[in-house]
Parts: structure tokens; sequence; C-alpha cells
């Protein structure tokens, strides 16, 4: 028992952050008046865009060791929902509410929103960086939300 309360990271400095985030986007993702999207949607995006925030974490966070949530050596309470929640959340959230008329704003709205969830992360202390620079996500983050998911969304969208 002492191993598992342990291997939670639950004395992680800003821990509680990465876990306020992480319920109410997800909250908000499933309780959403689901406007351009279906429950199929959700299903298939948050499995493709969890899976892809974990393949990231295992690149960048592991791999590469240029960012690290909590402990370093645990995968913890606040990493596991940071990944498996957030990433997802917004983009089924993003999605639900895309179209092709708001599509650059939608993008700007949402880069923002993930860059300033990034740096609550940071300031509170739960996110290290190591060589990654706070201002290289923006670009990123901006690629997903303006190309990546809509793409996303034609091919799950697509009838055959």
């Amino acid at each position: 028992m002492q191993s598992f309360i342990k291997n939670l990271d639950i004395h992680a400095q800003g821990l509680w952050l990465a876990i306020v985030i992480s319920l109410i986007l997800f909250i908000y993702a499933l309780l959403m008046p689901k406007k351009e999207i279906s429950w199929r949607d959700f299903y298939i995006t948050f499995g493709i865009i969890g899976f892809f925030a974990w393949l990231s974490d295992s690149v960048f966070g592991k791999m590469l060791d240029i960012v690290d949530f909590g402990n370093p050596k645990i995968t913890g309470i606040g990493e596991f929902f940071s990944y498996s929640l957030i990433p997802s959340s917004l983009a089924v959230i993003y999605l639900n509410y895309f179209k092709r008329e708001n599509k650059w704003i939608l993008a700007i709205v949402f880069t923002i929103i993930s860059t300033l969830i990034e740096w609550g992360m940071i300031k509170v202390g739960y996110m290290k960086t190591h060589g990654w620079g706070f201002f290289v996500s923006i670009p990123f983050y901006f690629v997903i939300f303006l190309l990546i998911l809509p793409l996303h969304k034609k091919i799950i969208k697509c009838k055959s």
C-alpha cells in the first residue's frame, strides 16, 4: 500500500492544478451539448488524441527528457490526468464548436487556452522543462488546432 501511494506522486508541487484542470475539462466535454460531434466522434477523438498524447509523453518526456510532470521518476496521478484528460478533452471541445467559418478564431482561442494551461503548470511548479522553450509550444498548438484536428474530423466523418 505504501508503494502504491508513493507511486501516485500526491506530494508533487502544483499537482492540484493538473487535477483541477483535467477534471473541469473532462466534465465539460462530457456534459456539453453536442453540436458538431456525435458520441461516436467523441469516443474516437478521445481515444486517438489520448494515444498521441501518451506517445508524445514517451518521446518528449521519457526518451528526450525535455519535460517532467511532478517527480520525473514516477508517472503519478497528475501526469496520468494531464496526458489522459487534458489533450483529449480540449480536442473534443474544439471539434464540438468547429465549423469552417470559425476555424481561425477557434484555433487562436484554443491555442491561447492550451498555452495558458502550460504556463499555469509551469508557474505552480508542476511542469518542469529541460530545453523546451515555452514559446515553442505556441506554434505546435496552433498547427494542431488549425490543421490536424480539422483533418481528423474530416477523416472520422468520412463514410467510406
